[in-house]
C-alpha cells in the first residue's frame, strides 16, 4: 500500500506541474511520495494508528488525503485534477525526457493526446516547429518512447525484492514447507526483473495443498495455471510469479538451473559434458556411451545442493549474482573467485540528505537512524548552492552547517556525523562551491545535475576537471541515468575511470532504486583498474537509508570485496583515507 499511496501523491506532483501550480506545493508532494515509497511501517497502520503526522514531510493536507483514499479507495481531489486535463497526457508525461512542461507544449502546439500521437508526430518532423522544440529533441522523445517500451513489464530490484519477501513470508507461514528460494534474474540481484520465480521442497504428498495456498493468496490478481507441483499467478501489481515444488533430490539442482543466465548455463553444461556428464534442472547425471546423442543414464550423481554441483565438476561454489559467464567459471577453476563485499562489513553511509536541503531529517534524526542500522559515522552530502530546485546550501549556510555538525559530534560519542556536500559540477568543469570551503568539509562528493544533453567531450572534460581539483573526494552517480526514465548522458566511461585512478578519486555506486550507478559491469571494470568505490544511498529521508544493501548488491556483482569499498573502513581509517 505505500507504494500504491506513493504513486498517488507523485501523480498529483505532476498534474499541478502541468496547470503551473506553486513550485513549493509541487515539491511538498514530491517529498510526501518520496518518503512513503521508502518508509518502513505500513501507511495503513499508521493511519489507523492516528500517526501519520509523525512521518516528516506529511502535513494536514496530504494527511486529509491519504486518510481519505485509504477509508473510500478514491481521492477526490485527483479526480477533480484529472478532470483539467486531456486523458492520454499523464502516459506522455511519463515518458523519458517528458514531464508536465513539454508535455503541455506539445499539447497547446499539436493538440497530441496519446503516446502512438506524440511518435507519429516526431517521426513526421512535426516536433521541430514548435517554439524551443528541434531536430534534437525529436530525437529524444523518440529515445524516450522506445526506453519505456523497453523496460515495460519490468520492475526496479527494490520492488522485485519487496515483492518476493512478501510471496515467501506467506509460503514460509506452512509448516509442510522444507525450503523455499527466489530464483531467476532476481535471485542474480540484476538491476531490473521481469518475472519471479520461487522454488520450495515440502513434507511428502503435500505439493498440491501447497499450490493451492499460494494461488489463493490475497496478493493474486489472476491464476494462470495450477498443477500439482507448479502454478503461475499474475499479482495486483500486474507480475507473473511462478511457483515449482520440488523433490529435495534435486531441489539444489532446480536451483541452480533456474537461477543462472542463459551464458553461465551454457558454459556449465559445456564443461559437464567434457567431464563425462550431463547437467539439467533435475540433477548432474554421467553420460550414457551408447549411442548419440549423449544421453543421461542412471541415477543423478548430484543435485540435492548447488554447492555438490559446482564440486563435482572441479569448481568452487560460484555465487548466485556472479553468474553471468563474466569469466567467474575460469575464476573458479584457478581459485580467484572474490571474496565478495558483505552487508555486515559496511559501517557507514557516504551519501545522505538533511534539511539542509532538500531532505526531510534532521541531521540528528539520520544520525539516530545511521546508528540504529548499526553503522560507526555518515556523511551528510547537501546539494550545493546553485541548484534552486533542491534548496541548495548556501555559502553561509553551509559553515554554519559544518560548526553544528562539529557541535552534535562532541555531544554524541556513538556515531561520527561528517561534514560533506555534492557539489554540482558546473557547465565548464568548475565546481559550485570556492576552495575555500570545499577544504573544510569531510567529504566532498560532485555530481553532474546540469546540461545532460551536451556532447560527450565536453561532459567527460567537466567531470576530469572536477576530480582533478584536490579537495574532490568522489564523484556521485557517473553517468546520471535513472532506470526507465533516463538514459545516461554521453560519457567516455574508459577516459573517466583512467581520471579517477589518476587521480585517486572514489566512484560512487548510488543505491536509490532508480539509480544503480554505476552498473555492475563498470565497477568490475573500476576495480581491475585499482579504483576504490563507496555506496551511498542518496536518502532524502531517513527511510531512504535502507536502501543502501542495493548499492552492496551491486558491488556484488561487479565482484567487488571489502577492501575495495570505503564504506567498509572505520572512522579513523576513512579520516586518514579521504
Amino acid at each position: 500500500m505505500n507504494k500504491e499511496i506513493s504513486e498517488l501523491l507523485y501523480q498529483i506532483a505532476e498534474l499541478l506541474s502541468f496547470s503551473k501550480e506553486n513550485l513549493f506545493r509541487v515539491r511538498a508532494y514530491e517529498n510526501a511520495a518520496r518518503v512513503i515509497e521508502s518508509y518502513p511501517r505500513d501507511i495503513e497502520e499508521l493511519v489507523k494508528n492516528n500517526e501519520l503526522k509523525e512521518i516528516p514531510g506529511i502535513g494536514k493536507s496530504i494527511e486529509e488525503k491519504i486518510t481519505e483514499y485509504l477509508s473510500t479507495g478514491r481521492l477526490k481531489y485527483l479526480d477533480e485534477l484529472k478532470k483539467e486535463i486531456p486523458e492520454g497526457l499523464l502516459d506522455i508525461m511519463n515518458i523519458p525526457g517528458m514531464g508536465p512542461r513539454k508535455t503541455k507544449i506539445v499539447y497547446e502546439n499539436l493538440k497530441i493526446t496519446s503516446i502512438k500521437e506524440l511518435e507519429t508526430a516526431a517521426r513526421n518532423g512535426k516536433l521541430r516547429n514548435i517554439s524551443g522544440f528541434g531536430e534534437k529533441t525529436e530525437e529524444n522523445v523518440l529515445s524516450g518512447i522506445q526506453l519505456q517500451q523497453k523496460l515495460r513489464g519490468r520492475m526496479l530490484l527494490f520492488e522485485a525484492l519487496n515483492l518476493a519477501d512478501t510471496i515467501m513470508k506467506e509460503i514460509k507461514k506452512n509448516k509442510e514447507v522444507k525450503q523455499v528460494s527466489p530464483a531467476g534474474s532476481l535471485r542474480r540481484l540484476k538491476e531490473t526483473v521481469r518475472d519471479i520465480d520461487i522454488l520450495c521442497t515440502v513434507k511428502k504428498n503435500k505439493e498440491k495443498y501447497i499450490i493451492d495456498r499460494f494461488t489463493n493468496l490475497p496478493i493474486v490478481d489472476k491464476v494462470l495455471a495450477a498443477g500439482t507441483t507448479k502454478a503461475s499467478v499474475i499479482s495486483k501489481e500486474g507480475v507473473q510469479i511462478d511457483l515449482r515444488v520440488l523433490e529435495e533430490l534435486c531441489y539444489g539442482a532446480a536451483l541452480q538451473y533456474f537461477t543462472g543466465s542463459k551464458e553461465h548455463n551454457i558454459a556449465l553444461r559445456e564443461l559437464a559434458n567434457r567431464k563425462g556428464f550431463t547437467i539439467n534442472e533435475y540433477g548432474v547425471f554421467k553420460i550414457s556411451k551408447s549411442g548419440p546423442p549423449p544421453s543421461p543414464s542412471g541415477k543423478s550423481v548430484a543435485g540435492r545442493t548447488e554447492e555438490e554441483i559446482y564440486a563435482l565438476l572441479g569448481l568452487r561454489f560460484i555465487p548466485p549474482m556472479l553468474r553471468e559467464n563474466r569469466g567467474e567459471i575460469e575464476s573458479s577453476m584457478d581459485g580467484r573467485l572474490p571474496q565478495l563485499i558483505n552487508l555486515t562489513e559496511v559501517r557507514g553511509d557516504t551519501h545522505v540528505h538533511s534539511k539542509y536541503s532538500d531532505g526531510v531529517n534532521t541531521i540528528e534524526e539520520i544520525a539516530d537512524k545511521a546508528e540504529k542500522l548499526g553503522y560507526e559515522w555518515v556523511i551528510i552530502c547537501d546539494h550545493s548552492q546553485s541548484l534552486k530546485i533542491a534548496d541548495g546550501v548556501s555559502l553561509k549556510d553551509m559553515y554554519r552547517k559544518i560548526d553544528y555538525i562539529n557541535r552534535l559530534n562532541q555531544k554524541n560519542p556513538g556515531i561520527k556525523i561528517l561534514a560533506g556536500t555534492e557539489v554540482d559540477i558546473l557547465s565548464d568543469g568548475k565546481l559550485d562551491y570556492p576552495d575555500e570551503l570545499l577544504k573544510e568539509l569531510d567529504f566532498v562528493n560532485a555530481a553532474v545535475h546540469t546540461g545532460f544533453k551536451q556532447e560527450e567531450e565536453q561532459i567527460t572534460t567537466r567531470i576530469i576537471r572536477a576530480m582533478e581539483n584536490k579537495y574532490v573526494h568522489c564523484i556521485s552517480h557517473l553517468t546520471g541515468r535513472l532506470i526507465g526514465k533516463r538514459e545516461p548522458y554521453k560519457i567516455n566511461i574508459e577516459k573517466v575511470l583512467q581520471s579517477a585512478r589518476d587521480t585517486g578519486t572514489v566512484l560512487e555506486i548510488n543505491a536509490f532504486p532508480e539509480r544503480l550507478d554505476l552498473s555492475d559491469v563498470y565497477c568490475k571494470r573500476a576495480k581491475e583498474m585499482g579504483i576504490k568505490m563507496c555506496i551511498g544511498s542518496d536518502a532524502h529521508s531517513i527511510g531512504q537509508m535502507e536502501y543502501l544493501p542495493l548499492g552492496v548488491y551491486v558491488a556484488q556483482r561487479g565482484w567487488l570485496e571489502k577492501n575495495d569499498v570505503i564504506n567498509t573502513m572505520n572512522y579513523k581509517e576513512l579520516k586518514t583515507e579521504v
